[in-house]
């Protein structure tokens, strides 16, 4: 369930920086440079998996990988993102991997605004459950210098709960730079689980991502706002308050 959320990279941040305080014709020069498709790769090892503030790999490590493509001219991007989980077996179904494959379009709406859309279908290869697990979303973002507004809504049964058709999350949050390769990460969302309000909840993040070149590492704080997540197995708190550490490149 990967954040979609798009952040420049630390080449085109510096690249931006020298562009506004004197080098403009280099600054252009580096942007009518870069290709007009691109295909990126990333890998990452984390703690533990959260999704929307809920542990999808009962508060155990999870190794994550994918690749992205995007066709700069038009903004146009595809995607596929895989990572460990344990949620699946936990409530008897079949599989310990979920993949993500996404697509849509983003680009500048003008005055500082940038806007994103697309899909994600969220795959649980033969899961065994029923309703299935695997789900379908439509998502809309706004963004606005370092913050974003972002709604996701289910055209399928969301993750495996009865009847779920037509759930929506809507997600708040805000990266902002610090310090040189350091951001500040903020994020709060609401889940609505339709016809199965017991499960709705609100989730909470804060953290710090440091780019160190070689990798990246970030450190967050994450709760969801709810009782109603437990595992089976050892009867876990899924939502718990804990602090998560990841590792990650991208390449």
């Amino acid at each position: 369930m990967k954040n979609m959320t798009t952040k420049l990279s630390f080449a085109a941040a510096l690249a931006l920086t020298l562009g506004t305080i004197g080098a403009p014709a280099a600054f252009a020069e580096e942007a009518a440079a870069k290709p007009d498709n691109e295909v990126s790769f990333n890998a990452a090892l984390t703690s533990e998996y959260r999704y929307r503030g809920i542990s999808q790999s009962r508060l155990k490590p999870a190794l994550q990988g994918g690749v992205d493509y995007v066709n700069n001219p038009t903004g146009l991007y595809a995607g596929a993102w895989a990572s460990t989980i344990k949620w699946v077996k936990d409530v008897g179904g079949d599989g310990n991997v979920e993949t993500d494959l996404y697509g849509g379009k983003r680009g500048d709406i003008g005055g500082g605004f940038s806007y994103d859309v697309g899909g994600l279908y969220y795959l649980y290869a033969s899961n065994s459950l029923h309703p299935s697990a695997n789900t379908f979303e439509l998502y809309g973002q706004v963004g606005y210098g370092p913050a974003y507004l972002k709604y996701s809504h289910s055209l399928t049964n969301l993750f495996g709960f009865v009847d779920s058709k037509n759930s929506g999350y809507l997600d708040l949050g805000a990266n902002f730079d610090v310090a040189e390769g350091l951001v500040l990460n903020l994020h709060v969302g609401r889940q609505r689980v339709a016809n199965n309000g017991s499960a709705s909840y609100t989730d909470y993040k804060i953290g710090v991502t440091k780019d160190f070149g070689f990798a990246s590492v970030s450190l967050a704080a994450i709760k969801a706002d709810t009782n109603a997540y437990f595992s089976p197995v050892g009867n876990k708190d899924l939502a718990k308050s804990r602090a998560v550490l990841a590792i990650s490149k991208t390449f």
